[in-house]
């Protein structure tokens, strides 16, 4: 059984960084997808980025494009969000999550296995 855990949310001031970790554990298979969502009380789950397990393509949500981006310590089977220049809009609950297709989506039902979220807040 995929168990996801993420952690390093918190509160920030904006224009500051944040960095979120998602550890994987069980069998995950070089072709798996792995995606990063976002929640904000009363909004609908949105989609940040989404990536082949090994790495390969990436895409970025048009609203984080050019801020976030992800990078991966295959050993210890962690991925990284990395955030730069928070706004107060990237306010949410984030998850990680993963998906057996080697389809990268952004549609949240393809992903089988998430992560109970990590909080994060951008003060403005």
């Amino acid at each position: 059984q995929v168990q996801l855990v993420e952690s390093g949310g918190g509160l920030v001031q904006a224009g500051g960084p944040l960095r979120l970790s998602c550890a994987a554990s069980g069998r995950i298979f070089n072709t798996y997808t792995m995606g990063w969502f976002r929640q904000a009380p009363g909004k609908e789950r949105e989609f940040v980025t989404t990536f082949g397990w090994r790495g390969n393509n990436t895409h970025y949500a048009d609203s984080v494009k050019g801020r976030f981006t992800i990078s991966r310590d295959n050993a210890n089977k962690t991925v990284y969000l990395h955030m730069n220049n928070l706004k107060p809009e990237d306010t949410a609950n984030y998850y990680c999550a993963l998906s057996i297709s080697s389809v990268p989506s952004s549609d949240y039902a393809r992903y089988r296995f998430w992560g109970q979220g990590t909080q994060v807040t951008v003060s403005s």
